[in-house]
């Protein structure tokens, strides 16, 4: 099964950016970057996904803190990323408690970073 991008802004829709900064800084627009859920891979036993860090237009991404967001973003309830774990792993037919993890951040370019998200058939 893929899990096509419209499925994914649903599960992890772009507004929660905007208010992942306002509990974090207490304003929106302090935020550097925008995060984007996409799928990488689906195999019958794991799906690979990852968040993207887009920079904002005028905010530096590469001056941000963001090597320790994988941390954050397992915590954060905004973010809910155990929530989006489970609804994934429904949608694809599998246990709702299917075990997930966060990778390290990854630089693609000076404008995107990733966070990889990987969730196992349980």
């Amino acid at each position: 099964m893929v899990l096509d991008q419209a499925f994914l802004d649903t599960v992890f829709p772009a507004e929660r950016t905007d208010a992942f900064f306002d509990a974090l800084f207490g304003g929106a627009e302090e935020g550097a970057y925008d995060i984007r859920l996409v799928c990488r891979n689906v195999s019958d036993d794991k799906a690979e996904l990852a968040f993207e860090l887009h920079q904002r237009p005028g905010k530096c991404l590469v001056c941000n803190l963001t090597y320790g967001l994988p941390q954050v973003f397992q915590r954060h309830p905004v973010l809910n990323v155990a929530g989006v774990a489970r609804a994934i792993a429904e949608k694809l037919g599998w246990a709702a408690d299917s075990p997930w993890k966060l990778g390290s951040t990854q630089e693609k370019s000076r404008e995107l970073h990733c966070i990889p998200f990987i969730i196992e058939r349980a």
